[in-house]
């Protein structure tokens, strides 16, 4: 017995094909990171294919969905609007052919996370793992970066994520979201207003520290380290405390903090990439497929919107 109708029933009843899970994909990729080259890269095409692709899906929903602008592509509103239901679409999609196609999954896999991307992302993927996987344990560990990525190295973790420009050149690593920094203070006081000025932050080889006071000096701000804290956690308790401003993303802040951006003063901040780099094993596959579908699947959480 053969269900649904023919794609020539289809065509007679105006309705249009089903749309490609790859052509999505490639669309993400693209409206994500405002580069057809980009997402080449990432899904192992060339910059013509994946260009192809955004043509036969705009010829198929009869909309245009990118735009050229001075930083690259970005979404038309109907490419916003496709964007958001596609990253869920491709979430559900891949759960259930992965689900089909990846063997059990047992024993004990080792996951590195800072401690500001655990809070945001791991909650949602690893509950959604270990309902995929029952019979696997995740260990997690929250450490800077520099020192996720020296376990790494070692072998002490099966997979990290870590903030991109901390890796030694030649990692092979995956980038899973872009976004700008942004500076971070107290809502109640205007600590950001005083000179020098104080800053909480990690340690000396952090990227993140590398970028505020890089574009306080091009700015020709002073400044003067306040706190040092090895967690994000740490740095936020300090300036909640009113003694310091310090750098982050968009996205959670505890109540009491705010943003901070040109209205006062604050220079901008270079944009962030999370990365995720893994050692060959099934189980280590699994786990960063499910935080590949969580990082893709989180609403807002992405490059254009943080």
């Amino acid at each position: 017995m053969k269900f649904g109708i023919s794609d020539a029933d289809a065509a007679m009843m105006n309705i249009p094909p089903g749309l490609d899970p790859d052509l999505l994909r490639s669309f993400v990729l693209v409206a994500e990171g405002g580069s057809v080259t980009r997402a080449a890269l990432r899904v192992g095409r060339t910059q013509s294919a994946v260009s192809m692709q955004m043509r036969r899906l705009e010829e198929a929903l009869g909309q245009p969905l990118l735009l050229r602008g001075p930083r690259g592509l970005s979404p038309t509103p109907h490419g916003l609007w496709l964007l958001d239901r596609a990253r869920r679409l491709l979430a559900m999609h891949d759960e259930i052919v992965n689900n089909f196609r990846m063997p059990e999954i047992t024993g004990r896999i080792r996951l590195g996370s800072p401690d500001d991307y655990a809070l945001l992302w791991l909650p949602e993927i690893l509950a959604g793992f270990a309902e995929a996987h029952p019979a696997a344990e995740v260990e997690v560990v929250c450490l800077p970066s520099t020192e996720l990525l020296r376990c790494f190295d070692k072998g002490d973790l099966d997979l990290t994520l870590f903030s991109g420009g901390n890796e030694e050149p030649g990692l092979p690593a995956e980038s899973l979201w872009r976004g700008p920094l942004r500076w971070v203070g107290p809502a109640a006081r205007p600590t950001h207003l005083l000179r020098p000025l104080p800053l909480v932050l990690c340690h000396t080889g952090c990227t993140w520290r590398i970028a505020a006071t890089r574009a306080l000096e091009r700015a020709g701000v002073p400044w003067r380290m306040a706190y040092s804290s090895a967690s994000q956690t740490g740095t936020h308790a300090v300036v909640l405390a009113g003694l310091g401003v310090t750098v982050g993303l968009s996205m959670a802040l505890p109540p009491g903090l705010r943003l901070l951006g040109p209205e006062e003063g604050m220079p901008d901040l270079p944009e962030l990439e999370i990365a995720l780099v893994r050692h060959p094993g099934a189980a280590a596959e699994a786990l960063a497929d499910h935080i590949r579908r969580g990082f893709l699947s989180r609403p807002g959480v992405n490059a254009r919107a943080a």
